[in-house]
């Protein structure tokens, strides 16, 4: 009888703990746009030879699909991604 009963505490114990709330991470900050991202969206499919006849902020990275980067994070450094079809895929400061 006692078994029982303290089968039935530690399920009943087990039940409420699955009744807890569960804590909601808060929403991510949208990215900063210090580099001037936004302004240059409109670039995203195009041929990356069309940089060539652009003016940038100083430090602006192209970066290809190989290429080596730094890792260092500086908001106000605009880059410019391209993939292996010579396309511009992603506008972004890091």
């Amino acid at each position: 009888m006692r078994q029982t009963a303290l089968l039935t505490c530690l399920a009943a114990a087990g039940l409420l703990a699955a009744c807890e709330p569960v804590p909601v991470a808060p929403a991510p900050l949208p990215p900063s746009d210090e580099c001037g991202a936004a302004g240059y969206q409109g670039l995203i499919g195009q041929p990356r030879d069309v940089l060539a006849q652009m003016n940038f902020p100083l430090n602006t990275r192209v970066i290809g699909p190989d290429d080596m980067v730094t890792a260092d994070f500086r908001p106000e450094r605009l880059n410019i991604e391209y993939g292996r079809n010579g396309r511009i895929e992603k506008v972004s400061c890091y």
